[in-house]
């Protein structure tokens, strides 16, 4: 059997016009995000009526867990939470930019950007860790609903290796062949077994916004 999951980065937050890297900080929804959780609820509901959406299955974060609330009231369903689905930790990098790091030492800033696996940030969680972690927690979710669609918001890092796991993408290159998944659109797969399928990628669920996977404008690619 197989099952569909809708994935989606949460909202908006007061990190994003900085563009910080968030990974375990548990930072806030900015209104914009909040109003996103809403159109994401709106989206769902909708997508429901022609394919029903069973489940509603966030990361444990507060953000993720924010955007993810208004989907499950708009569904009738109690949402659930998953660990494994937290996002990845940034270690020397959480809580900053770029430009602080490159001010502080240029040279991990330029490994991790030509290689985020090899290059990975001093004390963050590795692509291969977030990975098992991230996969293992989807796997789990689609096992659970065989057959079944299900909602699942967490993050924007954690989502792209996992992705990448999935799809078998050399994990290193994920910024590169994923640069971002935007606030609260939907990216869909089709989970069967070890098997993998992408359907959709960053489709926008605001009012007026179409239906059809958006293609992302070019733009650093934002962490939490």
């Amino acid at each position: 059997m197989t099952a569909r999951l809708l994935l989606v980065r949460h909202g908006q937050t007061v990190w994003h016009a900085e563009n910080r890297y968030a990974g375990l900080s548990d930072v806030a929804l900015t209104d914009t995000g909040l109003r996103q959780a809403e159109e994401l609820a709106g989206w769902v509901h909708q997508r429901s009526l022609s394919a029903p959406v069973h489940a509603v299955v966030s990361s444990p974060l507060e953000r993720a867990r924010r955007t993810a609330a208004p989907a499950a009231c708009a569904l009738g369903v109690t949402p659930a939470v998953h660990e494994g689905l937290r996002e990845a930790d940034f270690g020397w990098g959480e809580g900053r930019t770029l430009a602080e790091m490159r001010a502080e030492d240029a040279g991990l800033v330029e490994a991790f950007q030509r290689d985020a696996e090899t290059g990975a940030f001093p004390g963050s969680e590795p692509p291969t860790a977030v990975a098992a972690r991230v996969c293992e927690a989807l796997r789990a979710v689609a096992a659970a609903h065989d057959g079944h669609t299900v909602l699942v918001v967490a993050h924007n890092t954690a989502f792209r290796i996992a992705l990448c796991a999935m799809l078998g993408v050399p994990l290193g290159r994920y910024r590169l062949v994923l640069p971002r998944l935007e606030n609260a659109a939907v990216t869909e797969i089709e989970v069967t077994g070890e098997r993998t399928a992408l359907r959709a990628l960053n489709v926008p669920t605001a009012p007026g916004a179409g239906a059809a996977p958006h293609e992302s404008p070019a733009a650093p690619a934002a962490a939490d």
